[in-house]
């Protein structure tokens, strides 16, 4: 636990480099926007422990309300991820919309120079699509979500999974890839 004066610390620093926050969220975790116009807002009663960051300059993270990302999380953003309403997002998570490397080695080969030389990674060559987490979902402990996923409302990803296809609305998924486990069905709604 860290103390008051120490919590007050980091959250206003971390309030600092936001767009926006609503009301009654507390950023203990760490925000690493990597370009000074990229966006992140985050809505009213969220705890975000985890590490948000933002690679470019069009990079938008959006977390609506009630929304919880534990502690090790990171959400890794180049063009957008948004969490919807109600969404609880568990420990050591991966959220990436983006692969971050070129598979061409020809391209790959130069991204440790560009990260030496003040972060100067090309991203342009890189394939990124957004990820949606929809109102409701829960993601487990250590998931793995990729580029251009959405988790459909009230979705459940098992720990540990590795999702690289959309989660339909009301289902559970584990596994790696991820694969419907069943549906959840309208009473454990």
């Amino acid at each position: 636990m860290l103390n008051s004066f120490k919590k007050y610390i980091i959250q206003k620093k971390n309030r600092s480099k936001l767009y926006s926050c609503g009301e009654n969220s507390e950023l203990t975790g760490r925000i690493d926007k990597r370009h000074p116009k990229s966006v992140i807002v985050i809505g009213e009663n969220c705890l975000i422990e985890g590490t948000l960051v933002t690679e470019t300059k069009d990079s938008k993270i959006s977390i609506r309300n009630n929304v919880f990302i534990g502690g090790n999380t990171i959400l890794d953003c180049v063009v957008s991820i948004v969490v919807e309403d109600d969404v609880l997002i568990s420990y050591q998570c991966l959220l990436a919309d983006s692969d971050n490397h070129s598979v061409r080695y020809s391209i790959r080969k130069q991204d440790l120079a560009g990260w030496k030389d003040d972060r100067k990674h090309d991203w342009g060559p890189i394939k990124s699509k957004p990820v949606k987490i929809r109102k409701g979902a829960w993601i487990g402990a250590r998931a793995i979500i990729l580029k251009g996923v959405t988790i459909g409302e009230g979705g459940i990803v098992g720990a540990g999974s590795v999702v690289t296809k959309d989660v339909p609305p009301y289902t559970i998924v584990a596994g790696n890839p991820a694969k419907v486990i069943r549906e959840i069905f309208l009473d454990e709604r």
